[in-house]
């Protein structure tokens, strides 16, 4: 007869929680099984029917690799143990397997059992370690996140309440005549001529005004949808969308305009993660034909910080520079300012303040402001005695003294060259043109002598002064351009510069 397979012991449940006992420890077995678990031997396996949920995956966690080994104790090698949950057991059954293979069933199977059909799972009482009902959580108050908040905040552009200037509020004059010309075709045409528009210029003179002036415009028209932004807030979105992975986002609302207004493209100048970003932004706008204007503080090739690829695309359209305004400029600012104000300042007051004042826009219109505060608190009339009370120190600091060595620092800071380098022997057009042109304002701007400021310059004789300053003057006759270094340089826009930088 072929040998037959003993059949595996079926312990009682005392002896399964005795030999659990001896193995995790009489203690521990008090704490964390005695009255939270009950031991079943069923035919070929034994369940460990915990309270609840958390019991019993705390206990299998911990306690499994013991138990298990308990039970091969007593029922022998190869008998499973299974977990399971159900806070109807009643310690009592522990002896009567039956009753204790029914409870452990699950709740479909007891209702098949007794010929019904199985009712919908209810929501199951949680009970802690103790058995005590456990209070349903506290709903979580999900805390706002600040970057996504700021990446979803609308641009400067589309907030309410801004005040945006118009193109017919700008001044024209000789310094700033084809930027404002260039920023009206965007308008009327955005997309059809230059483009991108690149518009630079020191401070004040009026980058912001034609960029907004554009804004403007452009808004006005039901099928264009312009997008203003900072440099400075298109690299706080951008750092934001990284950190967040909504770059997609990020690209549509910039990507889906129609016109791009970037103001201060300098402030990308040191961060290249930007400005690949903005590239890319770049080139898909402009391969759709869309307009992109931009605003910088220098002449793009002067922006040695920016990505050689971006200054290419840049020198690509139209760059225009923006002026600090002429005297003739000026007083038209002075008079549109001071239109409609109260009390009026006559035209004798406005025309001082043009020939004194040289600062930038903002100045002339923080010098009407004076004037009339001043006039205002005083209870005095405007005229000249009362403007000079009123701006006496800004026109003291207006009548500023020229040396022939500031002259020369500023040649050296407009063309970037060390400082000595116009007093050097070297006769290279790299030194000698930049030498000429400082002789050249030297003799314009100080009250030096040719001896004086052929002394500085390092010449032997103030005949070299004489020669230097005649060429300069034949040079701007003429609208010749200079070679310096690897660029040739239009001699007037040079000279414009170092005056502007003579002015900081």
């Amino acid at each position: 007869m072929p040998h037959e397979q003993p059949e595996p012991r079926v312990p009682s449940a005392a002896a399964l929680t005795d030999a659990v006992s001896a193995k995790v420890g009489a203690a521990r077995f008090a704490l964390w099984f005695q009255g939270h678990t009950t031991f079943v031997p069923l035919g070929g396996r034994v369940v460990v029917a915990a309270r609840n949920r958390h019991t019993q995956e705390w206990l299998e966690h911990t306690f499994g690799a013991a138990v298990r080994a308990a039970v091969a104790d007593v029922c022998g090698d190869g008998v499973p143990v299974q977990w399971v949950v159900d806070d109807l057991l009643d310690s009592r059954a522990t002896e009567d397997a039956p009753a204790v293979r029914t409870a452990t069933a699950a709740p479909s199977e007891r209702a098949a059992a007794r010929g019904e059909q199985p009712a919908a799972p209810q929501p199951r009482q949680q009970l802690d370690l103790f058995g005590d009902p456990v209070p349903p959580p506290k709903p979580k108050v999900k805390r706002a996140d600040p970057e996504a908040e700021a990446l979803a905040r609308p641009l400067a552009a589309q907030r309410t309440g801004r005040r945006w200037k118009s193109l017919a509020d700008f001044v024209s004059g000789p310094c700033n005549r084809v930027a404002h010309a260039s920023a009206m075709s965007a308008v009327e045409e955005p997309g059809q001529g230059a483009n991108p528009l690149v518009i630079h210029g020191p401070v004040g003179t009026g980058k912001t005004h034609l960029l907004e002036g554009i804004y403007a415009g452009l808004k006005r028209q039901s099928d264009q949808r312009p997008c203003y932004v900072t440099a400075e807030e298109f690299t706080t979105k951008f750092v934001q969308a990284s950190r967040l992975g909504k770059m997609s986002q990020f690209r549509r609302q910039f990507r889906e305009c129609s016109v791009l207004l970037l103001d201060d493209l300098h402030f990308l100048a040191t961060k290249k993660a930007t400005q690949e970003e903005f590239l890319h932004t770049f080139d898909a706008l402009i391969a759709d034909g869309r307009q992109v204007v931009v605003t910088t503080d220098c002449h793009p090739r002067l922006a040695d910080e920016l990505m050689p690829e971006l200054l290419d695309r840049l020198l690509g359209g139209a760059v225009w520079g923006l002026q600090p305004p002429d005297p003739e400029t000026r007083l038209e600012i002075l008079r549109k300012k001071s239109c409609g104000a109260n009390p009026p300042i006559p035209e004798n007051v406005l025309k001082t303040l043009a020939n004194t004042l040289r600062g930038n826009v903002r100045e002339l219109e923080g010098a009407i402001n004076s004037v009339r505060h001043y006039a205002k608190v005083t209870g005095r009339p405007v005229d000249l005695a009362t403007a000079r009370e009123a701006l006496g120190d800004l026109l003291r600091h207006a009548v500023r003294t020229v040396t022939v060595a500031d002259v020369d620092a500023a040649v050296c800071a407009t063309l970037r060259l060390s400082a000595g380098t116009l007093q050097s022997k070297a006769r290279t057009w790299a030194v000698s043109h930049p030498r000429m042109v400082a002789i050249y304002l030297s003799r314009k701007h100080t009250a030096a002598t040719y001896g004086e400021v052929s002394k500085h310059f390092g010449a032997k004789t103030h005949s070299t002064a004489v020669a230097a300053e005649k060429k300069v003057r034949g040079w701007l006759d003429k609208g010749e351009s200079v070679a310096i270094g690897d660029r040739d340089w239009p001699v007037k826009e040079l000279v414009d510069r170092i005056e502007r930088e003579l002015q900081r």
